[in-house]
């Protein structure tokens, strides 16, 4: 899929419930997403998934890496094995989040740093995909 030829479908995955409803609302503004999906944590994406058919998956899941319950390295590990046709853009505020996700084995597409503008995060999505 291409970003020019196809509305995107994109999951945020986040702990925090003003970080989920921001994304997906800035996202949604874009003329090249159509669909905003969100989970609250790891297993909540990876149940959320489970009761979707292929076609209902998301081009793209958005994950925060540090979430209670399960976090986004080893959700973004789970999902990697189960669809790995799945984008994954590791999106942190943690110190050194780029290098903490290789380091722990995350299986991720992209990193994108919270503190990023929302041009930032945009691009980064278009490259992935």
């Amino acid at each position: 899929m291409t970003v020019s030829s196809e509305a995107l479908h994109i999951m945020v995955v986040d702990d925090h419930e003003l970080t989920r409803c921001v994304l997906m609302h800035a996202l949604l503004r874009q003329g090249f997403i159509s669909r905003v999906q969100v989970a609250a944590h790891g297993r909540d994406v990876i149940a959320q998934l489970g009761q979707m058919s292929p076609e209902q998956h998301p081009d793209l899941i958005l994950m925060d890496l540090h979430m209670p319950v399960m976090d986004g390295w080893a959700a973004s590990t789970w999902i990697k094995k189960h669809y790995p046709y799945i984008k994954i853009v590791a999106y942190s505020a943690a110190e050194g989040g780029h290098r903490q996700a290789k380091q722990h084995g995350a299986t991720i597409d992209a990193f994108c740093d919270k503190g990023e503008c929302t041009q930032s995060l945009l691009q980064t999505i278009q490259q992935v995909l």
